[in-house]
């Protein structure tokens, strides 16, 4: 009986042993998970704390959007928690000089834009300096791209096959669009007794001597940069022979002294002629024609979509619409036009996803819209087109009729070029010919094909 006291005494007082033991170690144990868990959110909320914040650099030369782009910035940061970090260098030489020198230290930053031909363009994507956006523009059934102008989107694109041997692909995010047209001022016309703008080429030479009887002048653009009567001469080339013929000319199979060509060039002698021509427009500057413009000193101008943000400038009551150039010939007439200005996305940066989604945030119609109110630029985005002012709305109604020398299947030789703008001057002052200026031309073609079949 003793013996089995005794057990059930020692049962219990192991049974008590336990449960203190127990108890001890719980509270132990409970202690260390709450202690690790304190220690474990601890670290993770410094972890967050500590974790470098993204940055993004770009990089860009254009003055007039550099508020706006700073705007747009801290409104990204305060929506993503993503620094945008723009970085005006002007004017466009100093800018260009920066990329280049950059691209050879290998410093560029996340994003940035290039201003050169598409020969230039091609080589920074060969180099690996640029990303190809093509995989991002293209998924969900091309809605990026689809939001974009078409030819906004070909400035930026090589096509299979390219002269340049670029990877087929989408490489710059347009901002916005350009296209260089008439301008008319609606008060000039009205004073001269013209209702409406001419649509025909011999309706636009018959108002020459309404305009000049009354002291005022016809036609101004910035024609002493000879790209600009490039520009327009080109304009009157596809109206008059047609897309096909002028990229057979460039080819070399069809000559400069065809009757086309002559036709092309003995414009320019109508023009003058007509006196719808301002004084001295051969060596104008753009900057003196707008200003011309601007102050009612003529009727008419030949300038890009970007005049709208300089005209305001100017005088903000100035009363104009924009016109195709009057119709010469059968063929449709092509403008020059496209994106005005893009941004690419540095194929090396080490935030490119990143940079990629805030060129898409920035593309997007909100701030496109934004960006055409506060800055009186085209806007790349057709999707907004409704929120931008009647001037950039008749602009807009013209990007479908655009073409560049930097879309072209072909290009022309440089010297060619020259010639060719240079001889238009001449035809301007009265010193050649029609007939003269495209037997030179055609001369300086065969010299240079020559060459490059040597």
């Amino acid at each position: 009986m003793r013996g089995k006291n005794e057990r059930m005494q020692a049962g219990m007082n192991m049974k008590k042993s336990f449960l203190k033991c127990f108890k001890s170690n719980f509270y132990f144990l409970f202690s260390i998970f709450v202690i690790s868990t304190f220690l474990t959110a601890g670290c993770g909320g410094n972890s967050e704390i500590s974790k470098p914040a993204v940055t993004i650099s770009v990089w860009h030369w254009m003055t007039d959007r550099d508020n706006a782009f700073n705007e747009l910035a801290k409104r990204y940061e305060e929506k993503t928690g993503i620094k945008v970090k723009f970085e005006l260098y002007a004017p466009s030489d100093s800018y260009t000089q920066k990329v280049r020198a950059a691209a050879q230290a290998g410093t560029l930053p996340d994003i940035f834009g290039i201003l050169a031909e598409k020969r230039d363009f091609a080589s920074f994507v060969i180099a690996g300096h640029v990303a190809n956006l093509s995989p991002d523009m293209e998924k969900d059934a091309g809605l990026w791209k689809n939001d974009f102008f078409s030819r906004a989107i070909a400035v930026n694109e090589f096509l299979p096959d390219n002269e340049f041997r670029v990877t087929p692909g989408i490489y710059g995010v347009p901002l916005d669009v350009m296209n260089i047209q008439m301008l008319y001022n609606k008060d000039l016309l009205k004073q001269a007794g013209i209702k409406k703008p001419p649509k025909t080429l011999e309706e636009f030479l018959a108002m020459g001597e309404k305009l000049k009887a009354l002291g005022i002048q016809g036609l101004v653009s910035g024609w002493g940069e000879v790209w600009m009567i490039d520009c327009f001469a080109s304009n009157y080339a596809f109206n008059i022979m047609g897309e096909e013929k002028v990229m057979r000319t460039i080819k070399g199979e069809v000559p400069y002294t065809d009757a086309d060509w002559i036709k092309v060039f003995g414009l320019f002698k109508e023009l003058n002629d007509s006196g719808l021509l301002a004084n001295g427009i051969v060596t104008m500057v753009n900057k003196t024609a707008e200003q011309l413009f601007a102050n009612s000193k003529a009727a008419f101008a030949f300038n890009g979509s970007w005049c709208v943000n300089v005209y305001a400038g100017m005088n903000p009551n100035l009363s104009y619409g924009a016109m195709f150039p009057p119709n010469y010939g059968e063929f449709p007439m092509k403008i020059w036009g496209g994106a005005g200005s893009s941004l690419l996305v540095n194929d090396r940066s080490l935030v490119k996803k990143e940079a990629i989604d805030f060129l898409r945030w920035l593309s997007s119609a909100e701030q496109q819209a934004y960006l055409s109110e506060v800055t009186k630029n085209l806007p790349a985005n057709k999707n907004c087109l409704t929120k931008i002012s009647p001037i950039l709305s008749d602009f807009s109604q013209a990007m479908e009729a655009t073409t560049h020398p930097n879309i072209w299947p072909v290009h022309e030789f440089p010297q060619v070029i020259e010639a060719f703008d240079k001889s238009i001057q001449s035809i301007i002052i009265g010193e050649k010919t029609p007939q003269r200026v495209a037997e030179e031309v055609q001369k300086i073609k065969e010299r240079e094909l020559q060459k490059r079949a040597r």
